[in-house]
């Protein structure tokens, strides 16, 4: 099996301006090498964690969903990030999965962030989704979910990689390290984690401390309060020869 290189853009984002947003990540991945395999992107990436649905919204036929596409096929690479959509009159913190081949998978945040009010005013989504990429199983998550360690649970081994796109302010900043960790070393699995950095227009403040940890619970990089992109490989053969070694997985409840 093949190691996995992965790339995560850690930035400050144009609050509720959408077109400064892809202007500004079309730099960003224009300058990433052609050797990436997935590159991760924030949560709400078009705006910053705004509650401003209706007018920011977009359907998926909209812009945004037609450029992240693009950018994968540009690429060819795979690209991951959410973003406010329009679906049936019901508005989703949806997380568009883009393949260079031009199809996408869609994961909607299942637990929605109530201390901001987020469920007043997305709809929650129900199914969970894992996709594979270079023979890798990767299983994406949403900022919030980060709490909830059963919707995380990694029965037999079904994923390789967990994926967690943030708005995670400053202020929590202990609890997103603390709980990427524990949600690697319990599911033994990789954890990649993209968080942004400066100030929203709510007035929070935003460190990044986006990060790679492997099963074992190692940071392999974590990046606070600068704008950065980063680019590793994942092993494969780390990952499988920690779970033969250590096989807590088998006792799981």
């Amino acid at each position: 099996m093949q190691n996995l290189n992965i790339t995560l853009i850690q930035t400050t984002l144009f609050w509720n301006d959408p077109d400064a947003n892809l202007k500004m990540f079309d730099q960003k991945i224009n300058a990433i090498p052609d050797n990436t395999d997935l590159i991760v992107l924030p949560e709400m990436f078009t705006t910053g964690f705004s509650m401003n649905a209706e007018p920011l919204a977009q359907d998926m036929n909209g812009k945004a969903v037609a450029w992240l596409i693009k950018k994968a096929g540009q690429k060819k690479a795979d690209i991951l990030g959410s973003m406010i959509i329009r679906d049936k009159d019901k508005f989703y913190n949806r997380l568009i999965w883009a393949r260079p081949d031009g199809t996408i998978l869609c994961y909607d945040k299942k637990h929605l962030f109530r201390y901001a009010g987020e469920e007043k005013v997305f709809t929650p989504g129900t199914e969970r989704i894992t996709v594979e990429l270079c023979g890798w199983k990767i299983r994406p998550f949403i900022c919030y979910d980060l709490r909830f360690p059963l919707w995380t649970r990694n029965f037999n081994n079904q994923f390789d990689v967990a994926v967690f796109i943030a708005n995670w302010p400053q202020k929590r900043a202990p609890h997103w390290n603390a709980l990427l960790k524990a949600r690697a070393i319990e599911n033994q699995c990789y954890v990649a984690a993209v968080n942004i950095v400066g100030t929203d227009g709510n007035g929070l403040a935003y460190q990044g401390d986006s990060c790679l940890i492997d099963p074992l619970g190692n940071d392999l990089i974590e990046k606070s309060n600068r704008e950065t992109i980063y680019n590793a490989k994942l092993s494969y053969e780390i990952l499988t020869d920690y779970r033969k070694s250590f096989p807590a997985w088998m006792d799981a409840d």
